[in-house]
């Protein structure tokens, strides 16, 4: 009789440790109506971005894997498409991930894009946005994606977002200008 609760006891044990060791290690997301947290990193093109260049317009911030991997692609090519579309309702769009700025720059070219990408390989932004991740023990950026909003503040945000539509999620949620 005392070895099934033992059993069951130490299950239960070693859930509770395995959940917090997971969620010890998420930072916050950001909330919505908080001001954004600032931050400067350097583009595809070497110079350096800062959020604060964007105040008037808004600002489509999306964390992103890796360059060049299927579902960043997807993602990137339909900013890309609806770029015009964002532009017209006085948006602008900012992909952050761990990759480097050549690999920024390598990534734009191949896939023809205009936006800018900003490069954080020491995940400070990726961080402050509670979005760093770990993928077979390698750190990226988790697919958040965060609208903020004219005066800085953070107006919607999304996580683990579908790549094939999450441009047209994110259009949608911006208001006429």
């Amino acid at each position: 009789m005392r070895k099934p609760l033992f059993f069951v006891l130490a299950a239960a044990l070693l859930l509770a440790v395995a959940y917090v060791t997971v969620h010890a290690a998420d930072e916050p997301l950001p909330a919505v109506g908080q001001v954004a947290p600032g931050f400067t990193l350097p583009s595809q093109d070497g110079s350096q971005i800062s959020l604060d260049s964007f105040r008037g317009k808004w600002v489509v911030l999306y964390f992103y894997p890796k360059d060049a991997t299927p579902g960043c692609t997807i993602e990137a090519h339909n900013f890309q498409r609806d770029l015009a579309l964002y532009e017209a309702k006085n948006a602008v769009i900012v992909g952050v991930s761990v990759d480097t700025p050549d690999s920024h720059k390598q990534f734009c070219t191949k896939e023809g894009l205009t936006f800018r990408l900003l490069a954080d390989p020491e995940h400070k932004v990726v961080d402050a946005y509670g979005s760093l991740g770990n993928y077979g023990g390698f750190k990226i950026a988790n697919r958040n994606t965060f609208l903020i909003d004219p005066q800085g503040k953070i107006n919607k945000v999304w996580t683990k977002v579908n790549p094939g539509v999450h441009s047209a999620e994110v259009l949608a949620a911006i208001p006429a200008s």
